[in-house]
């Protein structure tokens, strides 16, 4: 229970100022006590021998502050260079493995592909339109849906309550594997999908048989977001990076195995797919299991409580990721229909592929500003959680700009990684301003998604995105691309207003937004889901 005591300091100047009064935790000042409240005295040459355990708000220079304790008002440059470079500090020591990790599972996909491209032309088609339809569809709703453990677990973490995060963990495993199996129909109908869609049938035969071997892949993800979200929270990030590089190794040698060695043919690439992805899922729960003693504590029947509500926010979670994830798939579907649809197409491809391996390092970057801003508000840290949002948001806006820049002064070359062909590298070159406007977008857009996952504002971004990719964005694109004969470059010129609209409308709530309230509000949230925390106390204990 905390105590509330107070601590009363007198100068040692002869001025007469008036004593300075400093709420303190109970538990941070004494062993023990009564319940009611105390109130300790402690002279300026007392505090340092006889009151070591205080810890109160620091309120001189931000380079001094230590501990658990938020940080105070910037009050000049140098504050504003410490505050950065703590910050900095804080983010890339979480953001660099997970982007690592992301690129090692982008990887598996890529070898996949790579691997069964070596089969045929047409096996190569089949297993792409796999993994980006059906798969992706799929990867996208059960990444969404574990993404409301990002604010549970990280704001319960900054809380203290670590006990718990073993509970969030197993109720969002319950929500995935229901979710997986309500995806099955995806799986199983995929031939007959594929075809309305408008596939060749003997490429969504073929498609269709390699997306039912790869059911068991998608119940590994069930598994393996909410154990990734779970290590987020508690900064356990070193060891993702550790088992995506050790899976990816060991998946492109099981490709050749499956492949070259036994002659599997599509199935031996499923089968990989399959084993890779259990291969990492299973490697994170033992490391839970066994190295996380603090938040992990076995089984739990409380994983059962409260699922209704947190269904709710993962629905939210899902719906949010997923809105964008269909908005940049849905332009390469509308430039399919321009009369020159294979230049179209392909020259688009190749910029959103670039736009893509940058894409990873700020998916990283959102990862690890949603758990700063989550911790930050569980503690009780609003100035945190502001500052970490502010250096976050810079920085990435600087890497955007950086990688435009790059991108403009290569315009004219940077196509031949991808095409010998000369038409397709001069429509790539006038598509390149735009690639580097998007490029910018793109570093500021999941930054700030990753700070409403963190607030725990899923649903009012939910509404935003919906808004303005799908009533504006998409609309404009339809209309600029065939309607004004701007063909692809309309097209794409839409999803960028869409895009920097819902960016605006970002910035503009982060910068109302009255931090303090926003600590309330975790603090609300760890008690409604925190029913049965003193129960699993106990039972620890």
């Amino acid at each position: 229970m905390e105590i509330p005591v107070r601590e009363e300091r007198r100068s040692s100047s002869s001025a007469g100022l008036l004593p300075q009064t400093i709420a303190l935790a109970a538990d941070d000042a004494i062993e023990s006590g009564p319940s009611s409240p105390l109130l300790v005295k402690v002279s300026v040459f007392e505090t340092e021998h006889e009151t070591t355990k205080l810890h109160h708000a620091p309120s001189t220079l931000i380079g001094e502050t230590t501990g658990d304790a938020d940080f105070p008002p910037i009050q000049n440059l140098s504050d504003a260079k410490f505050v950065c470079m703590v910050e900095s500090s804080k983010l890339w020591v979480i953001a660099a493995p997970i982007a690592f990790n992301i690129l090692c599972n982008y990887g598996v996909n890529s070898f996949t592909s790579i691997f069964v491209g070596h089969i045929g032309d047409l096996e190569l088609s089949a297993v792409a339109i796999s993994l980006s339809v059906v798969s992706n569809f799929s990867f996208g709703f059960l990444l969404g849906m574990a993404s409301a453990l990002e604010t549970l677990c990280g704001q319960a973490f900054g809380a203290g309550q670590t006990d718990m995060l073993g509970v969030y963990m197993q109720r969002s495993w319950l929500i995935l594997l229901g979710t997986s199996f309500c995806l099955l129909p995806l799986y199983v109908y995929a031939t007959p999908l594929l075809i309305l869609l408008g596939q060749e049938p003997e490429i969504a035969e073929i498609s269709g048989k390699f997306t039912r071997q790869i059911i068991p892949q998608m119940f590994a993800l069930a598994v393996n977001f909410p154990t990734q979200k779970f290590l987020q929270a508690q900064s356990r990030v070193g060891i993702m990076a550790w088992i995506g590089f050790v899976a990816l190794s060991l998946h492109i040698c099981i490709l050749y195995v499956f492949i070259n060695v036994f002659k599997w043919g599509l199935t031996g690439a499923a089968a990989a797919f399959d084993v890779s992805a259990w291969g990492i899922a299973i490697a994170q729960v033992v490391y839970v299991i066994g190295w996380c003693n603090d938040g992990w504590h076995g089984l739990s029947w409380l994983a059962f409580k409260d699922v209704m509500p947190f269904l709710k926010l993962s629905i939210a979670s899902a719906v949010m990721l997923c809105l964008e994830i269909w908005y940049f798939m849905t332009i390469i579907v509308l430039t399919g229909h321009l009369e020159d649809p294979v230049i179209a197409v392909g020259s688009l491809s190749i910029c959103m592929n670039i736009n893509g391996w940058e894409g990873m390092l700020f998916i990283g970057i959102n990862a690890a500003i949603s758990v700063r801003v989550s911790n930050e508000l569980g503690s009780g840290h609003p100035r945190a959680a502001k500052y970490s949002v502010i250096v976050a948001v810079v920085e990435s806006l600087i890497i955007g700009v950086m990688c435009a820049v790059i991108i403009l002064i290569t315009r004219d070359d940077f196509a031949v990684i991808f095409t010998d062909s000369e038409a397709m590298r001069k429509a790539v070159a006038d598509l390149a301003y735009l690639l580097g406007i998007t490029m910018i977008l793109n570093s500021l857009q999941p930054v700030i998604s990753g700070v409403a996952v963190g607030g725990g504002w899923q649903a009012s971004v939910a509404y935003i995105n919906l808004f303005c990719y799908y009533v504006i964005g998409l609309p404009l694109g339809f209309i600029l691309g065939y309607k004004t004969g701007l063909g692809v470059q309309g097209i794409w010129i839409g999803m960028i207003f869409g895009t920097t609209l819902q960016t605006l409308i970002l910035v503009y709530m982060i910068y109302i937004t009255n931090w303090n309230k926003e600590v309330e509000q975790a603090s609300e949230r760890m008690k409604q889901w925190g029913a049965g925390y003193e129960e699993l106390e106990k039972i620890v204990t």
